[in-house]
């Protein structure tokens, strides 16, 4: 296929390694931060392709696996009120809050339906308005413009059997939390590509100055992530540290204008808590007082949660990049997409979801 085989080309990718190897004059920690980037490094195998040149560390790139088991709790308690329709992105459905999950919910008798939209949702509204229909609006920067976009609409059609459980997550602050650490290693950031299609890469301008840090906006295939670590390493190699876009094919510096203009007309930043990494200041979004009618939280009065991550789980070294999937006792045994101890095993962009899919033989040919 045109404009895709291209960038997977096994001749390019090579050259591309090699040039990578000819330029490091010793091993670069590089972090990508978006779970899509991840499964590409898998799938490809361009981890090992690198082989001495970089190491190659995932970042907490991934929406459903950063979203508290609180906001999953919340969920569930209002999946389980008989007058609630509770619309989900399907991967939320297996993702555990402390006790349960929303399709043990559904077992049990709660109406969670899986949508791909929220729009979808407010169409549910429309067509049972003898029910509370709430959409669980989680994500990145990359989810947050259209589920303005449901809200707008939903005040549009004057509904008021619509809301939303919002679990919106914000990117650059995470980030600089986890480059801050005292235990943080990595040198060069790989930005994630459709995030900064919707919000622009000025602010990775500043994180990249701020950090003293080189930052690449990269994109999604075998050719882009190479192309963006060998951009990393000749500014590791140099001495520089700046904002580059590998990505220019679908990042411009503003983003999406217009959805940038959605965003902050419906939302206002917020702190968050983020599944392994706890609570972060401004990292989060949260409805505007003006479509608070919209805000599931207060239309039922749910009170703030705090729940505790699973104990055997170590999602939360893996999405601060400190360990691999494979590093966990439980990978594949106790812990697989069918029977999920944590987040990043249950999402379809989660770094050990891709360690399960593509790197499951080698853990188990392991195991003494």
């Amino acid at each position: 296929m045109k404009f895709v085989d291209e960038y997977r080309s096994r001749r390019v990718a090579q050259a591309l390694a090699r040039e990578i190897a000819s330029t490091s004059t010793r091993r670069w920690v590089l972090m990508e931060i978006c779970g899509g980037q991840t499964h590409t490094i898998l799938r490809y195998g361009l981890d090992e392709l690198l082989g001495a040149s970089v190491e190659l560390v995932h970042g907490p790139g991934c929406p459903v696996c950063v979203t508290p088991a609180a906001a999953v709790d919340q969920a569930i308690e209002l999946a389980l009120n008989p007058t609630v329709i509770l619309a989900s992105y399907g991967d939320m459905l297996r993702v555990p809050g402390s006790r349960s999950n929303l399709l043990q919910a559904r077992a049990e008798g709660a109406d969670v339906r899986v949508i791909y939209s929220p729009l979808e949702a407010v169409k549910l509204s429309r067509a049972h308005p003898d029910r509370q229909v709430v959409f669980f609006a989680i994500g990145f920067e990359t989810t947050a413009p259209v589920n303005a976009m449901a809200v707008v609409e939903a005040q549009r059609q004057e509904l008021t059997n619509f809301s939303l459980l919002v679990s919106q997550s914000l990117v650059p602050p995470a980030m600089r939390s986890l480059l801050r650490s005292p235990e943080n290693r990595v040198q060069g950031l790989l930005a994630p590509g459709h995030v900064c299609t919707v919000m622009g890469c000025r602010e990775y301008a500043a994180m990249a100055s701020e950090c003293d840090l080189p930052v690449v906006v990269a994109g999604f295939e075998p050719a882009d992530l190479l192309q963006a670590v060998l951009l990393l390493v000749r500014q590791l190699e140099s001495g520089t540290a700046r904002l580059e876009n590998q990505y220019a094919r679908s990042v411009r510096p503003d983003g999406n204008p217009a959805a940038r203009r959605l965003m902050d007309e419906v939302f206002e930043p917020c702190d968050q808590h983020w599944r392994g990494l706890g609570e972060i200041p401004a990292s989060g979004l949260r409805l505007r007082a003006a479509f608070a009618a919209f805000d599931a939280a207060q239309r039922f009065s749910l009170p703030p949660r705090h729940a505790e991550e699973a104990s055997l789980c170590l999602s939360a070294q893996i999405l601060q990049g400190r360990k691999l999937p494979t590093d966990c006792p439980w990978f594949a045994a106790r812990c697989s997409p069918e029977n999920p101890l944590g987040a990043p095993m249950v999402s379809t962009e989660g770094a050990c979801a891709a360690y399960y899919r593509y790197r499951r033989g080698d853990a188990m040919s392991e195991t003494p």
